[in-house]
């Protein structure tokens, strides 16, 4: 009974396992797209700082350039790079969050395994094959 009990126990902590590192990967990689966001649209601003006023800037709307004041331009990009740090910030929260959560059921399959070493050699068995 307690070896069906464990086992079962371990089933669900390997699931939780695979959700939390899945959840992980997810945030890793908006974080990632965010960081490249913001690095867009600084440098965006970086080379519109160069321009004189009265220079011709141009918006990309699809396939299209419009017309568009430099200031526009200007407001548009700071705005997309205030929004990534922002975005970035909540990310890493979530991403401290899962990286407890997987912390937490790491500890729980540690315990788990410890309590029952006979569970692990079934485990490193069902591995082998």
């Amino acid at each position: 009974m307690s070896d069906e009990a464990n086992r079962t126990a371990f089933l669900e902590i390997k699931g939780r396992m695979i959700e939390t590192t899945g959840k992980l990967k997810q945030v890793q990689n908006q974080m990632r797209n965010k960081e490249g966001e913001k690095k867009r649209a600084y440098l965006t601003l970086e080379e519109l700082r160069q321009l004189p006023d009265d220079t011709n800037t141009y918006k990309s709307i699809g396939r299209t350039f419009v017309l568009e004041p430099k200031s526009g331009l200007m407001n548009e990009q700071e705005q997309k790079f205030k929004d990534s740090e922002t975005a970035i910030a909540a990310l890493q929260a979530s991403k401290e969050y899962i990286e407890k959560q997987k912390a937490e059921v790491e500890n729980n399959l540690t315990e788990l395994l410890q309590q029952d070493p006979g569970l692990a050699q079934q485990i490193m068995s069902m591995t082998v094959m």
